[in-house]
């Protein structure tokens, strides 16, 4: 299985905003080897408006499945609405996917109005439903939007995931899952949590320069980047970093 990720989109009606967001699904529709799908996980929007939503639908029409969720700066009515088609709703809004043989958890940690994140009593009790319903011979990937461990810039560590432990504690009764992907931080990373990878895709909107860096927290300069994931046969999880000059 073959997916490519992209994160915070930041769609603001600019023309900054738009051609970023162009040029990587120009470059992810002219790939000789289409992907099997593309998972966008959050910030999709930066006020949350529908004509936000209504330009990333236009945008990231694609001839492979496009599977989203959102993140702090995207807002569940307006999300439903004018992004999916659906009737406005406050409900976390999760979704499950089968993708070349593999069940990709779409998953909403946001919490109204706040940075952080949390995945709240409802989403792990679908989580935990969704996996334990699945054939014993299926493979699963959970994304979402914060992560769930520091990546040592205050600004991201600041808004991360809110009550790791109980998401830790739901993987360790489903080996099945292989990786955790997020996004929110606005930079490439790579670490571990529950004892599987958990990498953090790239933005598209700009990137985050890490402390040792230097004092300018954000990067407007940089290309968007994305994430290539590979699952193979034996369930490893190899991810390729790319940016779109």
């Amino acid at each position: 299985m073959l997916l490519a990720q992209i994160s915070d989109l930041h769609l603001d009606g600019s023309d900054r905003a738009r051609e970023r967001a162009n040029r990587v699904m120009e470059y992810l529709r002219a790939l000789p080897r289409p992907v099997d799908a593309l998972l966008v996980t959050g910030d999709i929007a930066d006020h949350a408006t529908e004509a936000e939503y209504e330009e990333a639908v236009r945008l990231l029409d694609a001839p492979f499945p496009v599977l989203a969720c959102p993140g702090n700066h995207d807002a569940r009515p307006a999300y439903r609405k004018a992004f999916l088609g659906e009737a406005p709703d406050t409900a976390p809004v999760n979704r499950v996917h089968r993708v070349a043989g593999c069940a990709v958890l779409m998953c909403d940690s946001t919490i109204p109005g706040r940075d952080e994140g949390r995945l709240d009593t409802e989403t792990l009790a679908w989580i935990d439903t969704t996996l334990t319903g699945l054939p014993d011979d299926v493979p699963a990937l959970i994304a979402f939007h914060q992560p769930p461990v520091e990546v040592h810039h205050p600004l991201p560590d600041a808004g991360m995931l809110q009550e790791p432990e109980r998401l830790a504690a739901l993987l360790d009764a489903h080996p099945r899952v292989v990786a955790v992907l997020t996004g929110h931080a606005h930079t490439a990373a790579a670490s571990t949590f529950a004892g599987r990878p958990l990498i953090v895709g790239p933005a598209v909107t700009w990137t985050l320069r890490l402390p040792w860096e230097g004092d300018r927290p954000a990067d407007r300069d940089q290309p968007p980047g994305l994430a290539y994931h590979v699952l193979g046969e034996d369930r490893r999880l190899t991810t390729h970093f790319r940016v779109v000059l």
